[in-house]
């Protein structure tokens, strides 16, 4: 079906006008007008076309689109306003009517909201393809000396046209509410359901749910992903046709084999995301000549957005007839027979081979589409809760022979000869370069066990909202590849075509605050409903900032508190998640340090150029002026990881308290000579008193210390172990209190005192005693 057909069908009636006017732009392109029309395309002509596409209907589109987005978000604010001024609902006491009554009352401005949302994603969608299709024909009709595609593309991308982005906080704002009204009007009293996150994606694999997030991850950022997940989860071998190759060393290329018919309706209904909307695809790891196990499976999509796959294995030699349903997979059901196999596996084996086929006889179903490109996967043997993989070298090739005269793939075999005979590999140069897109972007896909306990792993939420991945929810490699090389095929394209058009590599410092306002946001809204269910909503409220945030305690709290200052201490730039060399960014801690604590009484801490630690020394060398676009991480690489400590560094801590032990041990027992020698003598009573509290002093430093350096073990900080402090104020009342004593001893020495012999006696004794240390 011709474009402005599929438009004028697609109109939403209250706002026909505001679509744009795909027909003027072809009676200004002349489209009607035969090929070899001798009228000449002038440059007037050429400014009157760009005047009307770019100055007259993309900004009715784009003002229109504006106000309806801007008017959408008001109307879910107030909505969400009078749930806030309802009062909350007891725990295990029904609504009243009046309740009951405002909660459908908010129920239908929901439903009247949310379909609006939908049809502006449809006008959206239309007036993009419309845009970019009309301009195609433009240079392909009149572009000899001028092409505007490149323009459109770039015009189109400074606009939300097609943009997952800004739907995104109205589909949370809405699930949230009502996932509160639900509990209430349909719950019985506990809480079974969570509110759904729109950029995420419910699937069931091996019968297991998970929820899918999806990713694109520009090269430049590749390595550093993919290490910081394999500091956390292993690599794994996804079959055994995999492990062969290259001792299982190399990642596997995958090959994925999509179905659909002559007029792209799988690909329609699934741009459109219809309810139950499937896909059907081949695919198999490694060459097609290595005879890999090839799986023949069909995705469908529910209504409620979860997904379902249903798959079996299928040998090559049977792959054609069983698409030409001459076929039905009987010896595989009597070899499972015959294996003694449960009677319910082999019945549901040949129920999903039945389904399968009838789905291809029905939709007259063909190859069209194939994806090839290389997968890194990374899981925990013995826990399945967080998969994740990274597709890399994604290539679409066309598959198809929708055209009798020039057929990509020859209509009698189900797959490209001229690819598999030939083992070609990525980039694929050996064929026709108008039949193969070439992806830009890697894929990352993590995937996460539903169940009990909804908490995603700490490191999982810092990547997901770090600069190092681009949020792409419900990216389809079949709908992306039939988009990119059937697009005169098809009248309607994916959203997320606009972000090709565009740099995805981020900022690290916006995109962290960008996605702490996100986090903070949502957790503001589930707050709300959290008190408006009550006791039942406290399972919402679970945000907390991410740990390489620059801010310490929280970022609603501090961060205010910061700005509000002035900025008299400069919050620190976030650094990368995971930079390579990444050292401790003490100066985002300041003097007040992670908790806002001080440093524990170090000189170097009133003297920052004192210490003469190792540690300082490399603090001091590090404080020059970076480059330009470089910035200072915040986390060590270290630090990252689960807590290992080495015994020898523990150990140390313990020695040093022992040694500080042996000091006490040797005051306190100076301390008592002097008291029990001095008899009549004050003197030296003052002076034993004054030894035994230097002795009580260094034993409670030592103690102190010891549990000081033991929780910077535990935190690994990376500030500077060493304290004289404590050593200079021992040190200084010891030589305090023997001046004192040979003051006045030889004050009464010259006095005539008869008592000096007892009182230097002792005091020699002391220094003899002292002498024999070892104070530190």
């Amino acid at each position: 079906m011709r474009f402005g057909k599929t438009l004028r069908q697609s109109f939403y009636g209250p706002w026909k006008d505001k679509y744009i006017d795909y027909g003027r732009l072809k009676s200004l392109l002349r489209e009607d007008k035969p090929e070899d029309d001798d009228e000449p395309w002038t440059e007037e002509d050429e400014n009157r076309f760009c005047d009307e596409i770019f100055n007259t209907q993309l900004e009715k589109v784009a003002q229109f689109q504006e106000e309806k987005m801007t008017d959408l978000r008001q109307r879910v604010d107030a909505a969400f306003e009078k749930l806030k001024e309802m009062p909350p609902i007891e725990e295990g006491k029904p609504a009243s009517d009046d309740t009951v009554k405002q909660l459908k009352d908010l129920e239908a401005q929901l439903d009247e909201i949310t379909n609006e949302v939908k049809e502006l994603r449809k006008y959206s969608t239309l007036n993009y393809t419309g845009f970019l299709k009309i301009v195609k024909k433009h240079d392909r009709k009149r572009g000899d000396r001028y092409k505007i595609r490149p323009i459109m593309q770039v015009s189109l991308s400074k606009r939300p046209f097609n943009s997952e982005q800004g739907y995104s906080p109205l589909l949370n704002k809405l699930s949230l509410m009502y996932y509160a009204i639900r509990q209430q009007l349909e719950g019985d009293g506990t809480v079974e359901s969570y509110p759904i996150d729109p950029s995420s994606q419910p699937e069931t694999v091996n019968g297991e749910k998970y929820t899918a997030h999806k990713f694109w991850v520009h090269p430049d950022n590749l390595l550093e992903v993919k290490t910081y997940i394999l500091r956390r989860l292993p690599t794994l071998v996804y079959s055994q046709q995999s492990a062969k190759e290259v001792d299982g060393n190399q990642d596997p290329t995958i090959t994925s084999l999509y179905f659909d018919n002559p007029k792209l309706q799988l690909y329609a209904k699934k741009v459109e995301s219809e309810a139950d909307a499937s896909s059907l695809r081949l695919r198999w790891y490694g060459q097609l000549s290595e005879k890999p196990d090839i799986f023949l499976e069909q995705k469908v999509v529910h209504q409620n957005g979860s997904s379902e796959e249903r798959k079996f294995a299928i040998k090559e030699k049977y792959v054609k007839p069983f698409l030409d349903g001459e076929y039905k997979m009987e010896k595989s059901v009597q070899k499972m027979e015959r294996q003694g196999q449960k009677a319910q596996d082999v019945g549901e084996f040949r129920s999903t081979a039945d389904t399968i086929q009838e789905f291809v006889r029905e939709n007259k179903l063909q190859p069209v589409l194939r994806a090839n490109y290389v997968r890194t996967a990374f899981q925990n043997p013995i826990d399945d809760r967080v998969r994740i993989s990274i597709d890399t070298d994604i290539a679409f090739i066309r598959e198809d022979a929708l055209d009798r005269d020039r057929p990509c793939r020859d209509p009698k075999e189900w797959h490209r000869l001229d690819i598999d005979n030939s083992n070609m590999t990525y980039p694929f140069k050996n064929i026709n370069q108008s039949e193969v897109s070439r992806f830009p972007y890697a894929v990352l896909e993590i995937k996460l066990k539903e169940g009990n306990n909804k908490k995603r792993p700490v490191w999982i939420q810092d990547l997901m909202g770090s600069h190092l991945v681009h949020s792409a929810p419900r990216f389809s490699k079949f709908l992306h590849g039939v988009a990119s090389l059937f697009e005169d095929y098809v009248n309607q394209l994916p959203f997320w075509l606009s972000d090709l058009d565009t740099d995805i590599r981020k900022d690290p410092q916006v995109a962290f605050e960008e996605e702490e306002e996100r986090r903070a946001e949502r957790a503001e809204n589930e707050q709300v409903v959290g008190s408006f269910l009550g006791t039942l909503g406290t399972k919402l409220s679970s945000y907390k900032p991410s740990r390489s945030s620059p801010v310490s305690k929280s970022y609603l709290a501090d961060r205010a508190a910061a700005e509000g200052a002035g900025g008299a201490a400069a919050t620190p730039q976030s650094g990368t998640l995971l930079s390579p060399m990444a050292p401790a960014d003490e100066a985002g801690e300041g003097a007040g340090g992670p908790e806002g604590r001080r440093d524990y009484g170090t000189l170097s801490s009133i003297f920052p150029g004192f210490s003469l630690s190792k540690y300082a020394k490399a603090k001091r060398a590090r404080e020059v002026v970076l480059p330009e676009g470089v910035i200072e991480p915040i986390e060590w690489i270290k630090n990252s990881g689960p807590l290992q400590i080495e015994p020898k560094v523990w150990l140390a801590n313990e020695r040093t308290f022992l040694k500080w032990q042996h000091i006490c041990v040797l005051l306190g027992g100076l301390a008592i000579t002097l008291y029990t020698a001095a008899g009549k003598n004050t003197l030296a009573e003052f002076m034993g008193i004054a030894y035994i509290l230097i002795a009580i002093f260094a034993g409670c430093w030592s103690y102190f210390i010891l549990h000081s350096r033991r929780s910077m073990i535990m935190q690994r900080s990376g500030k500077d172990f060493d304290n004289i402090i404590g050593p200079l104020v021992i040190s200084g009342a010891m030589l305090l209190s023997l001046i004192l004593n040979f003051v006045f001893a030889y004050r009464a020495a010259f006095h005539g005192a008869g008592t000096s012999d007892e009182l230097l006696g002792p005091s020699f004794n002391s220094s003899s005693i002292l002498g024999g240390g070892d104070l530190r």
